[in-house]
């Protein structure tokens, strides 16, 4: 929403502006200019970026303009299964405790977590290394280098979206003096037309550098930070595994194994330890018995 606000707060401020100063808002709508701009702009993004790159990227400015990044719901719920995950492994044998990793979607604990399950990346990510703690051959230090490694390249291919979006903002004021150079020569064609005339096309050329500096640091630029901003706030999840299963390794309690991943949740979306308790310790499920595949 905060995109959508402040996209229209800039518009409406340009063409405000543009009006007080006597301005006429129709010279400035010159649509070959944005299809000369808007057309090279498309066809240099997708030279540049595979397709699933491309299709990410829609994905991702979606997630940007709705907010789309975890919660403090969404952390309640995550250690809640972290710590119903722990306890089991502190207190289960291992067969009991690799049935829920081997198969999470037919698991009692994963099951009372569907916002974690729909996240299947994160979902495998939670098991692959709970099953490595249930070897019990690994180190922890080895293990932690391994998940700080796995989180780097799940971050890179997460901002890869925003890095897309300001490469062709980077691009944008160049690709609008192409378009103003085509409107300069346009013009030159007519140089022996009335000024009149003559002036309203070097007008109109100037517009296609207008718009290419505006695209790229009132719209793309931004919207790049915004995306960066999202994607890296989807990557928190991981971390507080990291932290809260590195802690589990080395020895501590899953309550205060818990607290070493809360305490890497920013401190405007962090949850209590009140709140941790009540919801996410308290009412921690206990792992039973395998529910049967549908």
């Amino acid at each position: 929403m905060g995109v959508l606000i402040g996209l229209v707060i800039g518009v409406a401020s340009l063409l405000g502006g543009f009006v007080a100063m006597g301005g006429n808002v129709e010279v400035i709508w010159q649509p070959f200019e944005f299809l000369i701009i808007g057309g090279i702009a498309l066809g240099t993004f997708i030279i540049a970026n595979p397709m699933s790159t491309i299709k990410d990227t829609g994905v991702s400015i979606v997630e940007a303009v709705t907010g789309r990044s975890p919660k403090r719901k969404d952390f309640l719920a995550l250690l809640g299964l972290l710590y119903a995950l722990m306890r089991e492994l502190r207190s289960k044998p291992r067969n009991e405790v690799e049935q829920h990793i081997d198969t999470p979607y037919d698991s009692a604990i994963f099951q009372n977590f569907p916002s974690i399950l729909k996240d299947k990346d994160l979902t495998q990510y939670i098991c692959d290394y709970a099953r490595l703690i249930v070897i019990g051959n690994a180190r922890s230090h080895e293990i932690e280098a391994l998940m700080e490694q796995e989180i780097a390249t799940v971050k890179k291919h997460k901002t890869k979206p925003a890095s897309a979006v300001s490469t062709v903002a980077e691009a944008l004021p160049a690709l609008g003096i192409c378009a103003a150079v085509l409107g300069i020569v346009k013009a030159m064609g007519a140089i022996d037309q009335s000024p009149e005339i003559l002036g309203h096309y070097i007008g109109a050329a100037l517009i296609g550098t207008f718009i290419g500096i505006f695209l790229s640091y009132a719209v793309l630029s931004p919207l790049a930070a915004k995306i960066k901003l999202t994607r890296e706030k989807q990557c928190q999840p991981y971390i507080i595994v990291k932290q809260s299963m590195i802690a589990f390794m080395n020895g501590a309690l899953p309550q205060i194994a818990l607290e070493h991943g809360r305490k890497t949740i920013a401190s405007s979306e962090r949850p209590t330890i009140d709140e941790v308790e009540s919801e996410a310790i308290s009412s921690a499920p206990v792992g039973g018995a395998m529910q049967q595949a549908a």
